[in-house]
């Protein structure tokens, strides 16, 4: 449970989440490596590379690597809905100091009224070198804005069905002016006060708005998980414990940690992006392999989208599919949809059901309601450039997408114990 509950607490922002995953992978004995430099990979190791600032990828190598190895893909995302600052995002409303901002994914917008809300992300400083900026992880370790809520006295459809305007109506505060306190810059003095008085001038930055409150385990047994960001840290948190647990095996087993899922994927450090297919043929050609050869290894692998599913409300049973039932607690999900939003087809999840079967862990099966076609994962934009077999998993949740979700840490601890399976 720790390493969950840790990257659920300390991940909040993509950056974050992959820092915390590369000293993860240092301490379990990874070796950290450069996409663009020569890789001197040996049978029986194990390595990394984060390309991107959001992105990180590990990979294990077993001690024989040709055409006919196993190869063992997980993939996960790292970011999730919040706000983004955008540049220049002063706004004073009479006394009161704003933040201009923008949705990143898509939240459940009346979930993050009256939330503490830290700021996180990166800045971008002036360096001597015009292409290599300074880059530093930037974290207001405390709250530092909110969005208050209007009082239902003056909001008289407060409680109902309200549709909300981002520019106007999702303004955080973050302070208020005094006088003999005016200042045109506050955010950008605000951000060099946290820097410290040593930092060179800040030209840019990729900063959220996240919600800090910390995750705990709520219910009569303590079982259920809720917290931020569960959709998707809880599967990289499932994913990097099984890769810092993995020794030595007969598969090359890859983790793919990808940025921007929740805006489309189409990004550098995005799984539309040739990143994973790049790091796949630099590992074949350290140990000699020729493309074919690596093409052939592909064709005969097998790839877990790993993501949240969607549990019955128990409010709301009509939104879920009418004879497949996904319930908190009762063990991992496969996802399947005709329309492939999911990758899953009947040969994949034959093969989860087995490997599930052959060491007793529950499973479920989530189909969305006609009618419903629900989101699209990592797992079939992979696919198409990737062509191999692979299912889409993951644990079920409620409240996705709000400030807070809501899971079952059974079911996180069924799919570590998967993971382990898959990947041995």
């Amino acid at each position: 449970m720790q390493k969950i509950t840790e990257l659920l607490s300390k991940g909040k922002s993509p950056y974050h989440v992959t820092e915390w995953t590369g000293k993860q992978l240092q301490e379990a004995g990874y070796e950290e490596l450069k996409l663009q430099e020569s890789w001197q990979l040996h049978a029986g190791g194990k390595y990394y590379v984060r390309p991107y600032s959001g992105m990180v990828a590990a990979f294990a190598v077993p001690e024989q690597l040709d055409r006919k190895t196993a190869l063992r893909l997980m993939l996960a995302h790292t970011d999730f809905p919040c706000f983004k600052i955008k540049p220049n995002p002063e706004v004073k409303t009479k006394d009161y100091r704003q933040l201009n901002v923008e949705p990143y994914g898509g939240m459940l917008k009346n979930t993050w009224f009256d939330r503490p809300l830290g700021i996180y992300g990166k800045v971008v400083l002036e360096s001597e070198h015009p292409f290599a900026p300074e880059v530093k992880l930037f974290g207001s370790e405390e709250p530092a804005a909110v969005i208050p809520s209007l009082a239902p006295h003056l909001n008289r459809e407060a409680g109902g069905k309200q549709e909300y305007d981002m520019q106007r109506e999702l303004l955080p505060l973050l302070g208020i002016e005094q006088d003999g306190d005016v200042t045109e810059n506050f955010f950008t003095d605000y951000l060099k006060e946290q820097l410290g008085s040593e930092a060179n001038e800040v030209l840019s930055y990729d900063l959220f708005l996240t919600n800090m409150d910390e995750p705990e385990l709520i219910g009569s047994d303590k079982k259920l998980l809720s917290s931020p960001r569960i959709d998707n840290l809880a599967s990289v948190a499932a994913i990097v414990e099984t890769m810092c647990e993995k020794t030595t095996g007969d598969s090359l087993v890859v983790a793919g940690l990808f940025d921007n899922e929740e805006i489309g994927s189409r990004s550098k450090q995005g799984a539309d992006s040739s990143l994973l297919k790049d790091i796949i043929m630099k590992i074949g050609a350290a140990f000699g392999m020729a493309e074919t050869e690596v093409n052939d290894m592909l064709r005969g692998g097998f790839l877990l989208s790993i993501d949240g599913a969607h549990a019955v409300h128990p409010n709301y049973t009509n939104k879920s599919d009418i004879t497949n039932d996904v319930i908190l607690g009762k063990g991992i999900t496969v996802k399947t949809s005709a329309s492939q939003r999911y990758l899953s087809d009947s040969e994949a999840t034959a093969v989860v059901m087995q490997l599930c079967k052959k060491t007793d862990i529950p499973y479920q099966v989530q189909v969305n309601r006609s009618g419903m076609p629900g989101g699209q994962t990592l797992g079939p934009i992979v696919v198409s450039y990737l062509p191999m077999q692979g299912a889409d998993i993951g644990i079920p949740m409620l409240a996705m997408h709000s400030a807070r979700e809501l899971a079952d840490m059974r079911d996180y601890q069924a799919l570590v114990m998967f993971l382990k399976i898959f990947s041995a």
